[in-house]
């Protein structure tokens, strides 16, 4: 429900405008003066302010600028006589959202009205974007002091002011997407749009509608044209997450909006021009796509004009403390848990774990430890996921003779590190060096697949 204050000095007005708003579904509030509106504009969350020109006292040019001092983004509709249209285009380049010149009909003020409501909606949510990427805690709501992340927040300094395009490489979780809003949330673009598109996500049949759009009829189930992502970013900054798995036909397209900044929608002839900022981010190794023939060479470079690179959260343990402690700040408030804390063994814990979910593995252990844990003190159990409780040691291994097999110079890494490097290269050879599959008969994810073939350098033989 919309709040709307009516200003006029006619009571009469003031009860007919009431009665047709409350109709349609908003709450209502009056003033009969400026000084009265100004009292009301302090005290309620308004969303539009409607108020006549020529009032006595306080005009309705002097009450837009008080009202601009006290909140300069509230939309206020001028109502004015028909002789009054100068001063209501005046009014209009003092702040105001419209105006409306008498003789009016209703449904003329209704679709301003929402007009205004929603363009007042969309202002307010990018404030809160604003707010919560520029947060409480580090570089543009990241938290980390670790050498690595000094780098990555330098980077966005530097980059952030131009219009280069980025691409942003790290596992799942690392926080490709953050960085990317901090990106834009830091740059000329950041009263625009931000958008963001999981090209994962997406069958490749709907993946160019959605980032294109298409017209009426240019395909089944196409009842009416529909904007693309990047009409929609349209002089702000578009998120290609996992660019990776965009398919080669598509990626030709792709290349044309960076190099012209136009293109066509689906079933469509005419060509849309478009200033669009784009920030790229996958967790596959492009460079080795590239080779492979399963991305373009050109589109990559184009892409990559910049490279982020982040750490994942193994690499920065040191940082654990802070995030630990900014994940529970956050919960404490939206659980209204007044001082929330944690034990020292449950730390020590979290600092032991593999986290292949990198920080946002980490902020839901937070988030269900807060819920879970006894009173405001979350303990090592709260913590614990049920991934690393340790089973009885296999039955095949309780006859096992270590003698036989280790050497006894041999240190316990030694031994861990080559049983694992054979354990990885084994299950590659066996899946033909599909990895989904050789992590899948590992019991690890493929991301940690990944982070271990690169530790061991292991690459399929030629």
């Amino acid at each position: 429900m919309y709040s709307i204050l009516i200003v006029d000095d006619e009571p009469n007005y003031l009860v007919v405008l009431s009665e047709l708003l409350r109709d349609e579904g908003f709450e209502v509030f009056t003033a009969a003066n400026g000084e009265e509106s100004l009292r009301v504009v302090k005290d309620v969350d308004l969303d539009i302010v409607i108020t006549d020109m020529q009032m006595p006292g306080m005009d309705g040019m002097q009450l837009l600028q008080h009202i601009k001092v006290i909140n300069k983004e509230l939309p206020v509709l001028m109502i004015t006589a028909y002789a009054e249209v100068e001063k209501a285009v005046a009014a209009m380049q003092a702040g105001a959202f419209s105006y409306l010149a008498k003789p009016f009909s209703n449904d003329e003020l209704i679709v301003t009205l929402h007009k205004a409501a929603r363009h007042y909606s969309l202002v307010r949510e990018n404030t809160r974007l604003r707010s919560e990427i520029r947060g409480r805690s580090g570089f543009s709501g990241m938290v980390g002091k670790n050498p690595r992340m000094l780098q990555v927040y330098e980077l966005i300094e530097k980059v952030a002011p131009t219009p280069a395009s980025v691409l942003i490489s790290g596992e799942s979780g690392t926080g490709k997407e953050l960085v990317a809003k901090a990106i834009h949330m830091n740059s000329p673009r950041e009263s625009q749009p931000f958008i963001t598109v999981n090209c994962a996500a997406l069958a490749e049949t709907l993946l160019e509608s959605e980032l294109f759009g298409h017209e009426k009829g240019a395909f089944t189930g196409a009842v009416a044209m529909r904007k693309g992502r990047f009409e929609l970013a349209d002089g702000g900054t578009i998120f290609l997450d996992e660019v990776g798995e965009i398919p080669l036909a598509l990626q030709s397209k792709l290349l044309r909006v960076l190099q012209e900044k136009s293109f066509e929608r689906v079933g469509g002839s005419k060509t849309l021009t478009v200033n669009v900022r784009i920030i790229s981010a996958s967790n596959r190794d492009l460079r080795e796509e590239v080779a492979q023939g399963r991305f373009r060479e050109d589109l990559f470079y184009r892409l990559n004009v910049i490279h982020v690179t982040l750490p994942a959260l193994r690499e920065r343990s040191d940082d654990m403390p802070l995030l630990v402690n900014y994940f529970i700040d956050k919960f404490a408030r939206q659980l209204q848990k007044e001082n929330l804390t944690i034990t020292k063994d449950a730390l020590r814990l979290l600092m032991t774990l593999p986290w292949e979910g990198n920080v946002r593995e980490l902020e839901n252990t937070i988030e269900r430890a807060a819920i879970l844990c006894d009173g405001n003190c979350i303990e090592a159990e709260d913590v614990q996921p049920e991934s690393v409780h340790i089973e009885n040691t296999a039955a095949w291994s309780q006859d096992l003779d270590l003698h036989q097999i280790v050497p006894d110079s041999a240190s316990l890494n030694d031994v861990l590190y080559a049983v694992e490097e054979k354990m990885l290269y084994q299950a590659l050879e066996e899946t033909n060096f599909v990895q989904a599959r050789a992590a899948e008969k590992l019991g690890i994810t493929k991301s940690l697949l990944q982070y271990k073939m690169k530790k061991y350098q292991i690459r399929k033989k030629k």
